[in-house]
């Protein structure tokens, strides 16, 4: 067509040849090179577990001064092959006993938090380590969803929990509450022990009822699509340094919708700048 644009008009030759004239000037269009944002969008993806998708990567773009629409984000995907962990079917963790204790739900489903370390919240999963169960304990803090303890080991109990009490930084009685389900591996002898040394208040679901404790099934929800199911461990080492891996990723560079897509850390730094 444009060899003959200067003996007849792009309506006549589109006439002749059935197309739309918004075919021709569609097609007429020069795509813009797309070599260096693909590149960028692939990095962004690859750089974060496999685990973001178009609204997150253009948060990152934008930071790196690239306004990108998430519809040009999503072809671009699409184009290489990129499918965000979370379209991957999810398992259903199994039931765990509870324990009849009169202990109420002092957080009562308040889960945005304005003081640090107000409500830690805490639950358990399992982890497949050869051919042997496993479990992974986190400690969130509700202000800022950060993971500020973890442990991992063979058994389900109290042990495991004051492991990731452990890994917490600075004074465990800044922290004023404890929230977790009935498990028996919160409420026991063990435990009261830890709680009342540090001064740590307790708040525990009501029976049977996980909504109860949502941003910790939440969270486990995102570390299996992030973390468990693209591994397979090893070892009890392999995966405490993994998990430690993660927890990092996790904690400094993985943004959070939530958050204002800051990390965790990010937001508890800006929070403690604005308190100054």
């Amino acid at each position: 067509m444009r060899n003959n644009l200067d003996k007849y008009s792009v309506s006549a030759l589109c006439n002749v040849l059935q197309i739309a004239r918004s075919t021709y000037y569609y097609e007429a269009k020069e795509r813009p090179n797309e070599d260096g944002l693909s590149k960028a969008i692939v990095e962004i993806f690859y750089k974060n577990r496999k685990a973001y998708g178009t609204r997150k990567i253009k948060t990152k773009l934008q930071k790196q001064g690239l306004i990108v629409s998430r519809r040009r984000i999503g072809r671009i995907m699409r184009e290489q092959g990129l499918v965000s962990t979370y379209t991957i079917a999810q398992f259903k963790p199994h039931k765990t006993a509870c324990n009849e204790a009169a202990t109420t739900n002092v957080l009562a489903r308040e889960f945005d938090q304005a003081e640090i370390k107000r409500f830690v919240v805490s639950d358990l999963t399992y982890v497949k380590v050869g051919h042997r169960w496993h479990y992974i304990c986190v400690l969130i803090d509700l202000f800022n969803r950060e993971i500020i303890g973890h442990s991992a080991g063979p058994h389900k109990d109290a042990a495991l929990v004051s492991r990731a009490f452990a890994t917490v930084e600075g004074d465990l009685s800044q922290i004023q509450w404890f929230h977790t389900d009935r498990g028996s591996e919160f409420k026991n002898q063990k435990m009261d022990e830890l709680l009342e040394t540090f001064e740590i208040s307790r708040s525990l679901s009501a029976k049977g009822c996980p909504y109860d404790n949502a941003v910790a099934e939440a969270t486990y929800k995102v570390m299996k699509t992030e973390f468990i199911h693209q591994m397979e461990f090893q070892s009890l080492d392999h995966l405490q340094l993994e998990l430690y891996d993660y927890v990092n990723w996790f904690n400094k560079h993985r943004i959070h919708g939530s958050l204002g897509y800051m990390t965790p850390v990010q937001y508890r730094q800006v929070a403690l700048k604005k308190a100054v």
